[in-house]
């Protein structure tokens, strides 16, 4: 079934809980009265102009083509976005966020992950558990701990005791950062919650809220940094349908 398709039979049924059909009142004159075939047929228009205007602009489906958001997202899983969370405030913690990556994709032009940090942020990973500002995070949604290392310290992200290669991921220069050891503003550190076969940036650094790239292989593109939007529910196939958290 076409994405485009799965998506507006999605936002109709968001819209569906909002349109109802107008009954006659049992004393209005049968002149005024709609045939009641009338008033589903007005109510499921109005709920396809809806419907359309939604899936045009606010909302967006996107396809899972790869493990690395399972379990909460499996191969073949078709998500909602909202095109529109990020106009009224920035990513958060814990969002399923779509982005544009920092590298080349194939076939893919975004990725999805979970934010784990955001600006200001200082971020750990030790002994298999992830640490926010000291704070060791509870991760029900992880299919498992990471096997590796990782520290944001001395203006990089370091992975197993060495730095990411700024020629190779979106490391900001010196000058973008605030302090050595908090994300910088603009920049959002994200991991798949299937840690270990996940691309994310304990391989390619930060994603970017807005703006060219400004470091990394695609440092010299042309390709505009920016999130999507925030993932809210899995619409396909149905058995899945579920609000993500």
């Amino acid at each position: 079934m076409p994405l485009r398709l799965l998506g507006l039979l999605g936002a109709l049924a968001i819209v569906r809980l909002f349109v109802t059909r107008t009954k006659a009142t049992a004393d209005a004159p049968v002149a005024s009265r709609v045939h009641p075939l009338r008033e589903y047929v007005d109510a499921f228009i109005a709920a396809g102009l809806l419907a359309l205007f939604l899936i045009t602009f606010v909302i967006r489906t996107y396809y899972i083509p790869s493990p690395s958001m399972a379990p909460t997202l499996r191969v073949r899983d078709v998500l909602l976005v909202d095109e529109f969370a990020y106009r009224l405030h920035a990513p958060q913690d814990g969002d399923v966020a779509v982005f544009t990556p920092p590298i080349q994709s194939a076939g893919n032009d975004a990725f999805i992950k979970r934010v784990i940090g955001v600006p200001g942020d200082r971020i750990r990973i030790h002994d298999g558990v992830v640490y926010r500002n000291g704070m060791a995070l509870v991760e029900p949604y992880a299919a498992a701990a990471p096997d590796y290392e990782l520290q944001i310290k001395d203006y990089s992200i370091y992975v197993d005791g060495a730095p990411l290669d700024p020629l190779q991921a979106n490391i900001p220069p010196k000058a973008l950062w605030q302090a050595p050891d908090r994300i910088p503003q603009g920049f959002y550190f994200m991991l798949g919650d299937n840690r270990d076969v996940s691309d994310d940036s304990h391989v390619w650094g930060f994603a970017q809220l807005t703006g060219n790239f400004v470091a990394g292989p695609l440092v010299h593109s042309t390709a505009k940094a920016h999130f999507v939007g925030r993932a809210f529910l899995v619409f396909w196939p149905f058995r899945r349908l579920h609000i993500l958290d």
